[in-house]
């Protein structure tokens, strides 16, 4: 072939470092876009951004030249920034270290949209943790719960 052509999609969740409810939704639409242009820089296609107080879903298109984990480590580290130099949390702000990454065919990109769109309703039913787990479940990834994150119940 004389070019490359691709369609990658995928989903990156991560949360606040021990799981404090941190993203208050006075300004976290405003982060959301600010890490939608991010991924935009990168030269990536953000498909939607969302979440709740205590972590982030990010739904992007990627090129098969970006490395996975530059993409996230960029977007938690400017992320980091934008809230520290705005003065959106009063204690130290960081991310967790960890994240979780998840691909979808091109049929489920609508479905995966429409459950990010509706985090604040998802999670007045389920926590993080179970949502998480059926993540890692869902995809048959490996993992023991000891080493997912410092469990901190998001308030409803």
């Amino acid at each position: 072939m004389s070019d490359t052509f691709s369609k990658i999609h995928l989903q990156y969740v991560f949360s606040v470092r021990d799981r404090e409810c941190l993203l208050l939704p006075e300004w976290r639409n405003q982060l959301f876009e600010y890490i939608s242009g991010i991924v935009r820089m990168k030269g990536q296609k953000p498909i939607i951004t969302g979440g709740y107080y205590d972590h982030v879903h990010l739904f992007v298109g990627i090129k098969p030249d970006m490395p996975i984990p530059d993409l996230i480590r960029d977007v938690k580290n400017s992320s980091t920034n934008f809230i520290k130099e705005n003065k959106l949390v009063r204690s130290n702000f960081s991310w967790q270290n960890g994240y979780g990454v998840f691909s979808y065919s091109q049929t489920q990109v609508r479905a995966v949209y429409d459950y990010i769109l509706n985090q604040e309703a998802h999670h007045k039913k389920k926590t993080f943790k179970d949502e998480y787990t059926n993540f890692l479940d869902k995809f048959e990834v490996e993992y023991n719960e000891r080493y997912l994150f410092d469990w901190i119940e998001t308030p409803k």
